[in-house]
């Protein structure tokens, strides 16, 4: 208004918003850290719980520093309505992403180090914050997952419940070949892996289907440490299963394909160049 302004104000109140907001920040870190330190909470609680705190603090500091310099806390009204329109029209999308974070925090339906499938991503969860959620896939690469998509799209938790996962080898067999034998082989060759689970979920083998080239088989193990890799574990049983198959004389079938050959009428029969049946 007509409150005039010198050099000495300005530098002062410059001083005074930079020395609180860095004590609110400060003091954030610190409850923070002494959370993190805290074992009987639930991660997705402390992470809340800090960025709850955070923001509490940050505006704190900032109506305290505007009251130290000397601004009229009415005028905040006019702000306020200012970015209530700026939220519905530009900021949706960002807010939308920060109200689903806290969504996501508080229902603990996704936390550190669970195994997911998102927007045909599968990886662990890295690192949850309020706008984004981290999603690490097995070779390395994060892919940063908008909240709002975790909450209105479907997510496959495979770690919620148990670590336990179930994974399923197709192998296909000559028609030819013993099934009973292997499926036997197949088995004993998931029980020498150390990866695969025992008791109470033993390897177990089916017959699936009766091909088009053979008969087709399924393996099904069970494993308790999904973020190890599976194309790994995959590998290997499918090496041991190929080696038992070899030294017990079971045959992997190559597809088959059987042509027949019709003659063609005599009408319709077209003599070679130079010969007595060509016709004009």
């Amino acid at each position: 208004g007509g409150k005039r302004v010198s050099v000495f104000e300005l530098l002062k109140g410059g001083v005074v918003v930079i020395l609180t907001m860095a004590g609110a920040l400060w003091l954030s870190g610190l409850v923070e850290q002494r959370l993190q330190k805290a074992g009987n909470l639930d991660s997705s609680v402390r992470v809340v719980v800090s960025k709850f705190l955070r923001a509490i603090l940050l505006v704190v500091g900032i109506l305290f520093s505007l009251q130290a310099v000397g601004i009229d806390l009415t005028l905040l009204t006019v702000f306020g309505g200012a970015l209530g329109v700026g939220i519905g029209l530009g900021l949706q999308k960002l807010a939308s992403n920060y109200i689903a974070g806290f969504t996501i925090l508080l229902d603990r339906s996704i936390r550190l180090g669970d195994m997911i499938t998102v927007d045909n991503r599968f990886g662990v969860v890295a690192k949850v914050t309020s706008r984004y959620v981290v999603v690490r896939s097995l070779d390395g690469v994060d892919a940063v997952v908008p909240n709002e998509t975790l909450v209105t799209t479907t997510v496959l938790n495979h770690t919620s419940s148990s670590r336990e996962i179930r994974l399923g080898l197709p192998v296909q067999v000559a028609y030819d070949s013993d099934v009973e034998q292997a499926l036997t082989l197949m088995e004993e060759a998931a029980r020498a892996e150390p990866r695969v689970l025992g008791a109470p979920n033993d390897p177990a083998s089916f017959l699936v289907r009766f091909g088009e080239n053979g008969i087709d088989l399924e393996l099904g193990v069970w494993i308790k440490d999904p973020e190890n890799g599976q194309l790994n574990l995959r590998s290997a049983l499918n090496k041991a299963i190929l080696r038992s198959f070899r030294a017990n004389g079971i045959r992997i079938p190559f597809p088959q394909r059987e042509v027949r050959h019709f003659g063609l009428p005599a009408v319709m029969e077209i003599a070679a160049p130079g010969s007595e049946r060509a016709g004009p």
